[in-house]
């Protein structure tokens, strides 16, 4: 039924700009149009597309995935290809009359793009552009407690590695750990752990090393679980021992900053203005300079998603939205502090998704 619903909202664009068909390419927009996951590890392959016409849905795939798409993808007609896309397609285009296509660019490669439109020179080829990423981005109340089971889970990860942390650790020990986790728990992590000690701390996407965990240092631990096709992420930054006093000044700097945010962000504003919530109150403290992303992005199916809370972005905020709130602090050769929760937004507020666990009071 939730895909029956989403499809006709896409149908409803594709008449807007007078397209026959719509050519899906995106792993999550295929799963969120009609259930069949399947990963693509890379530009350069795919297990297949949908194409969405005025009155069918078919689901194009080649013979490693029949069995798997037949049993996901209710409500699609699946065709299989044994010599490639391009000779099925010829026969649907014919088939079905198709005019105008819409093409998902963005998640083949140029090359890839560049054959399907030579293939086919009768064809009026349309850039779909982000149509099913806007439909994604207000999460159904289905989705929201899916995204909140997920990040359950993500939290008993935590806490139970939190509790075996020890020093003379190394991050890819501590890594592991939280994979292992992940794996038992949920179907997997959402993105590859994030481990960071010490001086690694200022590199906000830090990925593992040997090095080895000292007392008194950060410890930035960003993680995620994948529970049922929805993702989860959420960041603390804990200490062995209690740090000297920068870092407590810059932890409360960020935790207060962060408070900020949860604190005014609401629908209608625009993700500029959620950004400069935190943002503003980290340069009043004379750390901007070291604030060196944006405060969040949504999540869902995938880990990064709209919304985009960047500065550079004037779209508004709407009621559904999940997002992350995410402000940080990195100070070269040093170490960083970041703090990430969840939240659904809200027409006056948001609704914080995390548990209000795992902070410090300095």
């Amino acid at each position: 039924m939730m895909s029956e619903k989403r499809i006709k909202r896409l149908r409803r664009s594709l008449l807007a700009r007078d397209l026959d068909t719509a050519l899906i390419f995106g792993p999550e927009n295929r799963f969120y149009l009609s259930g069949f996951w399947a990963e693509d590890l890379g530009c350069t392959e795919s297990s297949g597309c949908l194409l969405i016409t005025r009155d069918e849905n078919l689901l194009l795939t080649d013979g490693r995935y029949e069995e798997q798409a037949s049993r996901e993808a209710k409500g699609f007609r699946v065709l299989i290809y044994k010599t490639g896309l391009k000779g099925l397609l010829r026969r649907i285009f014919k088939e079905l009359e198709i005019k105008r296509c819409g093409l998902e660019e963005n998640y083949i490669s140029y090359f890839r793009a560049k054959s399907i439109k030579k293939a086919f020179p009768e064809i009026k080829w349309v850039e779909l552009g982000p149509i099913v990423e806007k439909m994604r981005s207000v999460k159904e109340q289905e989705e929201i407690e899916k995204i909140r089971a997920s990040q359950r889970v993500n939290e008993e990860v935590f806490e139970e590695v939190l509790s075996n942390i020890k020093i003379g650790m190394s991050e890819k020990e501590l890594s592991f750990m939280i994979f292992k986790g992940l794996m038992e728990k949920a179907d997997g992590p959402s993105f590859p752990p994030i481990v960071a000690s010490g001086p690694n701390s200022s590199l906000p996407h830090a990925v593992p090393t040997e090095r080895r965990i000292k007392e008194h240092e950060p410890i930035i631990i960003d993680m995620g679980a994948r529970l049922n096709g929805y993702c989860s992420d959420m960041t603390r930054t804990v200490f062995l021992g209690e740090p000297g006093e920068e870092f407590k000044k810059i932890y409360n700097v960020v935790k207060d900053a962060q408070k900020r945010a949860k604190e005014r962000i609401r629908a209608g504003i625009t993700a500029r203005e959620a950004d400069s919530f935190s943002r503003d109150f980290i340069t009043e403290k004379g750390l901007g300079k070291y604030f060196l992303h944006s405060l969040g992005h949504g999540v869902g199916i995938a880990i990064h998603e709209a919304p985009a809370l960047s500065k550079r972005s004037r779209k508004n905020l709407k009621i559904g939205m999940v997002i992350t709130i995410e402000p940080g602090i990195y100070l070269p050769g040093k170490g960083g502090v970041r703090l990430e929760d969840m939240a659904v937004v809200k027409e006056d507020g948001v609704d914080v998704i995390t548990s209000n666990k795992w902070f410090y009071e300095f």
